[in-house]
C-alpha cells in the first residue's frame, strides 16, 4: 500500500515537472514569434522607404556614355589629330547555338587565327554571357564588307564601330603632340586621387604624352549617361533617361605643320640603293626648334629620329616597343625638351651682356689671345682656344664674331660662379622653360651648392673657367637655347615657349594666354646692341665662324655657333673629325634669329655628333630661314616632297 502511494506521488511529480517544462517551452516559442513579428513590422512598415530604395537601385542602373575627344589642328586649321571609326567583330555568347561550328566557319571565311580565339576565350571568361567580346579588332573595309554579307549566317556575331584616336602624320609629331593610349592601373590612381574618375568610367583611352597628356582636361571632355532598368541578370531591359556626353574641346596649336615636315626632311637622308634600286632613308641624330620671338609661339619642334605614335593607340605589342627601347639612337626620347647637351659657346653672347652689365668688361676692353689662358698667378694647366695660334688682339665684338673661348675664360674667372649662375638662370638655363608638356629637363645651371651636394666637394677656381665657353657642368636643352635666343631677341622679355595657340569653344577661337616670366630688366639697351651686333658678325663678318652658310643671304641675320665635346683631349691631342668613330666627334649646335631688325624667326638645334656647329648648323638654319623668309620662283625638292605628303594626308 505504502508503495502504490510511493508511485502515485512520484507520477504526480513527473507530471508537473512535465507541465511546467510545456510552459516554458511555451512561453519561448511566444517570445520567438512576437521577435519575428516585430522585425516583420520593422522590415515592412518602419524601413519601407529604405528597402524600396534599394530595391530599385537593383533594378535601376546608371551606364555612363564617353564624350568624344576633341581634335587638334595646327595654325593653319590642318588637322594633326583625328577620332576614327574601328571596326571590330564581336560574339555574344548567349546568342551563339554552337560556339566550335561558328570559330570553324570564321577562321575559313575571316581567316581569324587561334591566337586570336584564344584571346577571345581569356576575355569571355570574365565577361557575362549577355555582353559581346571582341574576336577581330581594327577590320579592314573588305573584312567589314565581307562578314557583313554572311552575317545572317552568324547568329551572335556582329561588326561593332568605335572611334579611336589617328595621327595621319605619324612620327613627324610624335614628340609635340604624343598620343593617347589605354588607361591603366597608374593612370586610375591618379584620377582617384584628382577625384575625376567619375568622368572616365566610360573612357576607354588617355592621353599619355604630349599635348595630348598635357590638354587632357580640355580635350577629355564630360562623360554622359544612360538610367536603365535592368533584369535581375544584368541585362538592360529599357531605357529611362539619357543624358549625352559633352565633347572635348577642339584645340589648334601653333605648330605649322608645313614647316615641320620640311625640317623634319632636313633631318632625313634619302639614298637610292644601287643594288636593290629601293629607297634608303636615315634620320639623323638631333633636335631643331622654331620660335616666333615676338611672342615665343613653337612653330616647329623637330626630334629625330622618332617613331609612329598610332601604334600605341592600339596597343603596341612587346616586341615592337623592346625593339624602340633597345634602339641605340633613342626614337622615344623627345631630344628637344630632354636632350641634355653643354650649350658650348652659343651662350657668349648671353654671357657677355652679364659682363657689360656687370662691368667685368666694357665694349673698349681688349685682351690679347696667344691661343691659350691660365688662371693668374697660378701654375695650373693653360686652357686652350679652339684655334691653337690664337686670334691675336680680340675686344668684345670679335671674341662673339670669332668665338674667342680665352677672352671669354677670362669674363669668367672675373665674374666668378656665383655671378656667372645668377645671371644665366635668368636666361631660363637650370629652369624649365614652361612649355605646355610635361616631358622636359632642366638640364644643370651649376652652383657652389649644386656641387656640394652632388660630389660632396668644394667649387674650385678651375671650375669656373669651362663655365665661361659652356662647357664643364654646364648642360642646356635645345629648347633652354631657343629661349634664352629670344630672351636676347627681345631685350631682357621672359616668355615661356608654348604650343597652343587657340581653344575652340563653340566654334570660337579663343587665344590662348601666357604670363610673362620676371624680365631682365637692368641691362642698358646698348649692351643687348652689342650681343646682337657681335652675333650678325658672325654671319656676315670677315671671319664670322658661319659667314660661308649665310653668304648672299637676303636678309640679315644674328647667329652663334657652338661645338660640344664628347670626350675629352690630352693636353698634346689634336683634335680630328675625320679620323673619330661618330659617336665621338662634337655635336653641332647653332642658334640665330631672323630678320635681324625685327626678327620673326628663331632657330635652335643640336645635331649629335655631326661636328663643328659653323659648318654644320649654319648651313641647316639658313635652309629654314630661306624656306621662311624667301619666297623662290620654284620650290626646292623638300619643299616638293612636304607639299605632296600634305596632300596625301588631305585626301
Amino acid at each position: 500500500m505504502r508503495q502504490k502511494r510511493t508511485q502515485i506521488r512520484d507520477h504526480r511529480a513527473e507530471s508537473a515537472l512535465f507541465f511546467r517544462r510545456a510552459l516554458v517551452s511555451f512561453a519561448g516559442i511566444v517570445v520567438l514569434v512576437a521577435i519575428l513579428l516585430a522585425n516583420l513590422y520593422h522590415i515592412q512598415i518602419s524601413e519601407h522607404e529604405d528597402y524600396q530604395t534599394r530595391s530599385n537601385d537593383n533594378r535601376i542602373k546608371i551606364v555612363p556614355v564617353a564624350p568624344n575627344r576633341g581634335l587638334i589642328y595646327d595654325r593653319n586649321g590642318i588637322l594633326l589629330a583625328e577620332n576614327r571609326p574601328v571596326y571590330s567583330l564581336e560574339i555574344t555568347s548567349e546568342k551563339v547555338p554552337d560556339m566550335a561550328d561558328t570559330f570553324a566557319r570564321l577562321k575559313v571565311l575571316m581567316g581569324v587565327t587561334d591566337d586570336q580565339i584564344e584571346r577571345f576565350e581569356r576575355e569571355r571568361r570574365r565577361t557575362r554571357r549577355f555582353k559581346s567580346v571582341p574576336l577581330l579588332n581594327q577590320m579592314t573595309d573588305e573584312q567589314v564588307a565581307l562578314f557583313s554579307v554572311n552575317q545572317h549566317r552568324y547568329p551572335g556575331v556582329e561588326v561593332k564601330a568605335y572611334l579611336k584616336r589617328y595621327y595621319p602624320y605619324g612620327e613627324a609629331l610624335t614628340h609635340v603632340i604624343g598620343y593617347v593610349a589605354k588607361i591603366n592601373d597608374r593612370d586610375i590612381e591618379r584620377l582617384e586621387r584628382e577625384d575625376k574618375i567619375n568622368n572616365y568610367k566610360a573612357t576607354r583611352d588617355i592621353g599619355k604624352l604630349g599635348v595630348e597628356k598635357y590638354y587632357e582636361d580640355l580635350l577629355h571632355g564630360t562623360s554622359g549617361y544612360q538610367e536603365v532598368e535592368v533584369n535581375s541578370r544584368g541585362r538592360i531591359i529599357r531605357t529611362l533617361k539619357y543624358v549625352p556626353p559633352i565633347p572635348g574641346k577642339d584645340i589648334k596649336l601653333n605648330i605649322d605643320i608645313e614647316l615641320q615636315l620640311y625640317v623634319q626632311e632636313l633631318l632625313t637622308q634619302r639614298k637610292i640603293d644601287p643594288d636593290t634600286g629601293l629607297e634608303v632613308i636615315k634620320h639623323k641624330r638631333g633636335s631643331v626648334v622654331v620660335m616666333d620671338p615676338r611672342d615665343s609661339s613653337v612653330l616647329a619642334m623637330v626630334s629625330s629620329p622618332s617613331y609612329d605614335p598610332n601604334l600605341f593607340v592600339h596597343g603596341i605589342s612587346g616586341k615592337k616597343y623592346r625593339e624602340l627601347l633597345n634602339d641605340k639612337d633613342r626614337p622615344l626620347v623627345n631630344r628637344v625638351t630632354l636632350g641634355i647637351y653643354p650649350p658650348a659657346s652659343t651662350v657668349k653672347p648671353m654671357i657677355a651682356v652679364a659682363a657689360l652689365t656687370e662691368g667685368v668688361i666694357t665694349t673698349r676692353t681688349t685682351r690679347n689671345d696667344p691661343g691659350y689662358w691660365r688662371i693668374p698667378n697660378s701654375n695650373s694647366r693653360p686652357f686652350r682656344d679652339w684655334l691653337r695660334w690664337g686670334h691675336g688682339k680680340v675686344n668684345i665684338y670679335k671674341a662673339i664674331e670669332e668665338s674667342v673661348d680665352t677672352f671669354f675664360y677670362q669674363v669668367a674667372y672675373d665674374m666668378g660662379i656665383d655671378r656667372l649662375s645668377s645671371w644665366m638662370s635668368r636666361f631660363g638655363y637650370g629652369e624649365y622653360t614652361g612649355i605646355d608638356i610635361h616631358e622636359e629637363s632642366k638640364a644643370n645651371m651649376p652652383t657652389r651648392e649644386w656641387k656640394q651636394a652632388r660630389f660632396r666637394q668644394p667649387w674650385y677656381q678651375g671650375d669656373t673657367i669651362p663655365v665661361g665657353i659652356g662647357q664643364g657642368y654646364w648642360t642646356a636643352t635645345p629648347l633652354q637655347i631657343a629661349k634664352a635666343t629670344t630672351v636676347l631677341v627681345n631685350n631682357g622679355r621672359v616668355q615661356a615657349p608654348h604650343l597652343l595657340k587657340d581653344v575652340i569653344d563653340e566654334n570660337v577661337e579663343v587665344p590662348a594666354k601666357y604670363d610673362d616670366f620676371p624680365p631682365i630688366d637692368n641691362v642698358a639697351p646698348e649692351d643687348w646692341d652689342v650681343a646682337k651686333e657681335g652675333m650678325l658678325k658672325v654671319l656676315y663678318g670677315k671671319r664670322g665662324t658661319a659667314r660661308r652658310a649665310f653668304y648672299g643671304a637676303q636678309y640679315k641675320a644674328g647667329g652663334k655657333s657652338g661645338s660640344a665635346q664628347v670626350f675629352g683631349l690630352a693636353e698634346d691631342q689634336e683634335y680630328n673629325a675625320d679620323e673619330l668613330e661618330e659617336h665621338l666627334r662634337d655635336h653641332a649646335l647653332f642658334t640665330a634669329f631672323a630678320p635681324f631688325e625685327k626678327p620673326t624667326v628663331v632657330v635652335s638645334m643640336v645635331l649629335e655628333n655631326a661636328g663643328g656647329g659653323s659648318s654644320n648648323g649654319g648651313p641647316l638654319a639658313r635652309k629654314i630661314f630661306d624656306h621662311m623668309l624667301v619666297k623662290p620662283a620654284t620650290a626646292d625638292p623638300i619643299e616638293q616632297l612636304v607639299a605632296q605628303k600634305i596632300a596625301e594626308v588631305s585626301r
